[in-house]
């Protein structure tokens, strides 16, 4: 009974369960600290590297931080949203030489940590075709950059098509959501985090589309 206990069984579950408690109370704890960061004077260099380290390895969006410091101050919403994009495509550059140079030492195993080495493997064989595309759509939608990051060097995807798709990817995430917050303040700041990442799915099925509807009509 002592070994079933060990090698399986509840004694697995509850270690499993620990494993999970441990890994939810690490996240809280990264956001409570992005919450407490977002006030601080020196917000604008912590948002920066929260983006850039977001896009390679970092859990949690910047957009956390992002949203309080607009509306803390709301003159400063551009240059917050340009610091916030900034910092994710220098980070989502790291991401691609992480793929490129150290994918067997590195990017697999922060692959796998995450678990996102499936989504790769999905992922990597459609890169020739449509590379610029999946860079756009993880940049704008929920779906994690940092897969599409690591992915994108690791196919040796073309290195300026991915920095140009990147960049006009984050800078919508951002620019929107901080001119949203800009336009109505803190009453907007609800439906931001409920229904953003909803729209910005719709935003990029609709536009992906018109672009095929156009390839197939003309």
């Amino acid at each position: 009974m002592h070994r079933r206990l060990i090698n399986g069984g509840p004694a697995i579950g509850w270690y499993r369960f620990g494993k999970l408690q441990r890994a939810l109370n690490s996240m809280k704890r990264l956001y409570d600290w992005m919450m407490k960061m977002a006030a601080h004077g020196k917000a604008k260099t912590a948002l920066f590297w929260v983006a850039f380290i977001e896009s390679s390895v970092f859990p949690i969006p910047p957009d956390i931080m992002l949203i309080p410091m607009v509306l803390a101050n709301r003159a400063q919403a551009w240059k917050i949203a340009a610091t916030a994009t900034i910092g994710s495509v220098l980070g989502g550059m790291a991401g691609y030489a992480i793929g490129y140079f150290l994918f067997d030492a590195v990017a697999q195993p922060l692959l796998e940590f995450y678990g996102y080495l499936d989504k790769f493997q999905t992922f990597k064989g459609q890169y020739n075709d449509y590379g610029a595309w999946i860079v756009f759509i993880a940049g704008v939608t929920p779906f994690p950059y940092k897969v599409i990051t690591i992915a994108s060097g690791a196919t040796a995807l073309s290195l300026p098509v991915f920095i140009i798709a990147s960049i006009v990817a984050r800078a919508i995430r951002f620019f929107v959501v901080a001119g949203l917050l800009y336009a109505f303040g803190e009453q907007i700041r609800g439906f931001i985090e409920r229904w953003f990442n909803l729209l910005a799915i719709a935003f990029t099925v609709l536009l992906i589309g018109g672009f095929v509807a156009l390839k197939y009509l003309f």
